[in-house]
């Protein structure tokens, strides 16, 4: 790597820490509880963001993909402590599935808002495991948008803004993309 585009790296990335810092530090926290390795597991997080940047192709928001980052690491670091969560009953799997969504295929979250809680579905890595791999079956945009929009809360103009796609193609993908999530954990379900 030339000195000139070092310095681009590190100027980009040190961009990152400043705007993205708090909201890692906020996921790896619940993730992992108050402490050190937390803040060990975000500054891992960009140590990696800037080690593997040339792997960073634009086509996310780069707080996608620090996000992405950080996931892997808490999920390695769960590995690694040899943290072992029960596994998602398959009576809590069809429960997920039927309630994920409405009888028009609508996301319908307050037909499982009381189940999504820390101890059932997002602190459980199987669950976790099998809807990252369905997302990952998605189209990058796709997925992004996704992500952008229930993970990261963003409103659906801005969504809009940052992809440059009209309102009525941001619900169509939404939709789709939900279709598509549904079918693919129905499977992982079934087999």
């Amino acid at each position: 790597m030339e000195l000139h585009d070092t310095i681009y790296v590190k100027e980009t990335v040190s961009s990152w820490v400043k705007n993205h810092h708090s909201e890692l530090l906020k996921w790896a926290k619940y993730k992992l509880g108050q402490g050190h390795a937390a803040e060990d597991l975000v500054q891992d997080t960009f140590i990696a963001a800037f080690n593997s940047f040339d792997r960073f192709e634009g086509r996310s928001h780069p707080q996608t993909w620090l996000f992405q980052i950080l996931n892997n690491k808490i999920m390695d670091h769960f590995r690694k402590s040899g943290r072992t969560e029960k596994p998602m009953a398959l009576e809590d799997a069809n429960f997920l599935v039927e309630n994920l969504f409405d009888k028009n295929q609508n996301w319908d979250i307050n037909g499982f808002e009381s189940y999504w809680t820390s101890e059932n579905l997002l602190d459980n890595p199987d669950f976790r495991e099998n809807f990252n791999s369905c997302m990952m079956d998605l189209p990058l945009e796709w997925k992004n948008i996704i992500s952008d929009k229930y993970f990261f809360d963003k409103k659906s103009e801005i969504i809009c803004q940052e992809y440059q796609i009209t309102a009525t193609n941001y619900w169509q993908i939404i939709r789709r993309a939900k279709l598509l999530l549904k079918k693919c954990l129905e499977n992982l379900i079934k087999s």
